[in-house]
């Protein structure tokens, strides 16, 4: 690992609403220099490897990584095969029980690790990920508590964290957030979401992605923007 650059961050950029105002925040709260990390994993459509890459520029990043790692050949997810269905039109007490077939098996585990390689590479401690855990999916590796064991984790499983030159930190600061207040906030910071994607199930017309405005991610996108009084400029088919 070389010298700490205390003024460098990792963030997990995926294109949504989320990690596009979580960059923000690390950019221009804390002053962060931005080293992005973006995972194509196999899922369902290239659209959000784009989202990526324009909030990346919006941001200001000053280095894109951009990691294949195929998590479709481990398969159980609607997210990453066609012969399971995207969950659409859920009513709001189905969204808020049980995990959906949109969950993908150890994602964020695997996200946090190669940040986390990366972080100790480039000589930053700081790792910042838009995980919410109020207006979600119920997915069970977006929790503080699972947030925290990670970060004990790395701690422990690095080379700078043995040898006591770094304390890595996992630094999560929408998780307490209504998706309203994500929206307020992101666009506080100047985030324009029309440069985002959440949508699990886009469709592409021409040159464009349409949101299908009925999986789970976009009724909770969706239910942000009207709650915070605003209008969400991606357009939907």
């Amino acid at each position: 690992m070389s010298e700490l650059k205390r003024n460098r961050a990792i963030l997990l950029l995926s294109g949504g609403l989320d990690s596009a105002t979580a960059g923000a925040w690390a950019a221009h709260v804390k002053g962060w220099h931005l080293a992005a990390l973006t995972v194509s994993y196999g899922q369902r459509h290239a659209a959000e490897l784009k989202a990526a890459r324009r909030v990346a520029r919006m941001l200001g990043v000053e280095r894109h990584v951009e990691i294949k790692v195929d998590l479709a050949r481990i398969g159980g997810s609607a997210l990453t095969s066609r012969k399971i269905r995207v969950p659409k039109a859920r009513s709001w007490s189905a969204i808020a029980q049980g995990i959906p077939s949109t969950y993908v098996p150890a994602r964020n585990t695997v996200f946090l690790s190669l940040a986390l390689g990366l972080a100790e590479v480039l000589g930053t401690r700081e790792i910042v990920i838009g995980v919410n855990a109020l207006d979600y999916s119920g997915y069970p590796d977006c929790r503080p508590e699972y947030i925290h064991a990670f970060e004990r984790l790395a701690n422990l499983a690095t080379k700078a964290g043995v040898e006591h030159r770094a304390r890595f930190r996992v630094h999560t600061p929408l998780i307490c957030k209504t998706k309203a207040q994500i929206v307020r906030y992101g666009t506080k910071l100047g985030v324009d979401f029309a440069l985002t994607l959440s949508c699990y199930d886009p469709l592409k017309k021409g040159s464009r992605w349409l949101a299908c405005g009925l999986c789970d991610a976009c009724l909770l996108r969706k239910k942000g923007f009207q709650e915070a009084g605003q209008c969400d400029p991606v357009p939907y088919r």
